[in-house]
This record gives structure tokens, sequence and C-alpha cells, in this order.
């Protein structure tokens, strides 16, 4: 009998948790081995996985593989768990629905970071752009869809995707869904979803947002992102 699947990251969010959502969706138990040091984070990649480690922080063991690259390994689980369309054409929509988010995405993950005095900056531009170019685009694929999901009539890894930019993005403003009727009844159905519903409670092994207390402490690894 095959493993659970074994995370290798920093004590944190960062381009890992979107592979933890997946698989908590799928309902997959899955461990980690965290590292929390600049230490701990260089003995790895010294180590005897240093090969898999071009650039990377982060790797999944799986299925006998060591697998680094986080799209690669998000498409991987995806296909794995049924997350990933009914055929090509739905694969393709699903690609696009989840690469047009990695921008805001990216944009969120990297706030904390700020210096000081752009902090307020960078903070209106993300919510400008998620309220005028993201949202919009998504509230109409839900309207034209006319159906509960963003492709086919089930969930996917696009649901899954979208869910956590958008609570991403209400913990910089918990208002930033207003005038997106659809968003909101997409959030409440999606997180209603058991497995999901399970990974947004309390001890679950979803990631806390980054304070300055953990940005100190992750500053290197962050860096390396």
């Amino acid at each position: 009998m095959a493993g659970k699947p074994k995370l290798h990251y920093f004590n944190g969010r960062g381009r890992m948790e979107s592979i933890r959502w997946l698989l908590a969706a799928a309902g997959v138990e899955f461990e980690e081995e965290l590292f929390e040091t600049r230490e701990e984070f260089e003995k790895l990649i010294q180590g005897e996985k240093k090969s898999l480690f071009p650039g990377q922080n982060s790797m999944v063991e799986i299925d006998g593989m060591n697998l680094v690259e986080t799209r690669a390994i998000l498409r991987y689980l995806a296909a794995k768990y049924d997350l990933y369309g009914r055929n090509i054409q739905e694969q393709a929509w699903i690609d696009m629905y989840v690469e047009a988010l990695k921008d805001l995405s990216d944009m969120i993950m990297f706030f904390p970071l700020s210096l000081p005095g752009e902090k307020a900056m960078n903070l209106e531009y993300i919510l400008q752009r998620a309220t005028t170019r993201f949202f919009p685009v998504y509230e109409k694929a839900l309207r034209d869809h006319g159906q509960d999901f963003l492709v086919g009539n089930r969930l996917s890894w696009a649901d899954i995707q979208l869910l956590e930019v958008i609570l991403m993005a209400e913990e910089c403003k918990p208002s930033v869904l207003t005038g997106f009727p659809l968003l909101q009844e997409f959030k409440a159905r999606i997180s209603c979803i058991p497995t999901i519903h399970k990974f947004l409670q309390p001890g679950s092994q979803r990631k806390p947002p980054l304070d300055e207390g953990s940005i100190e402490t992750n500053i290197f690894i962050w860096l390396n992102l």
C-alpha cells in the first residue's frame, strides 16, 4: 500500500499552499516535513535530494517519485485525483482559469514583503486589480456557464484555486466580494464541500497568513521562491 504524500517546504504558505489545498479537497491525507531555518533549508538542498532542487525549495514525495515545480505537481495531483476535467477540452478550460489567477495569487502572496512605505499603495493596487480585472471575469464565467462549478458540472482544480484566491483576497479586505453575488454564492457553496470544509477548520494543515515574526524567520526562503 502506498504511503501518504509527503510535502517538503518551509513552515508557511508560499507556493506549497495550493498543493495542500488540492490534496485536502481530494480527501487525501498527507505528511509534511517542514523546515523553519535557513540552516535546515540549506541542509535539505545540499543533501541526497540536491539534484532535485535546481532553484526549487519545495518537493512532494508521491507514488515513488520526488516531484518539484509547483505547477507540474498541481497538474499531476489534479489528474490523479480526478480534478482535471473529463476530456482535453475541459482540461484546457481548467488550465486557463487556474493560470489566469496566478498573477493575483502572487501579488497577494508577496504583499507581506512590501516595504513599509509601499504597503498601502501595494494593497490598493491588489484590491483594484482584484475587483476590476480578476473577479469580474469569474463572475461572468459563473453567469455564462450557469452551473455550480467553473468547468463541466463537477468540482475541479479551477474551483479549488478560485476559492483559495478569494479567501486570500478577503484577508486583505473582508468586503472584497461586494458587488460579486455569484462569487459570494460560489464561495459559500464550495466551502461547504466536506473535504474543503474540514480543511478550513482550525487545526487543519492549512497555514495562516504571514505575520511580521514569520516573515523574519522565513525571509531567506521567501527570497528563493
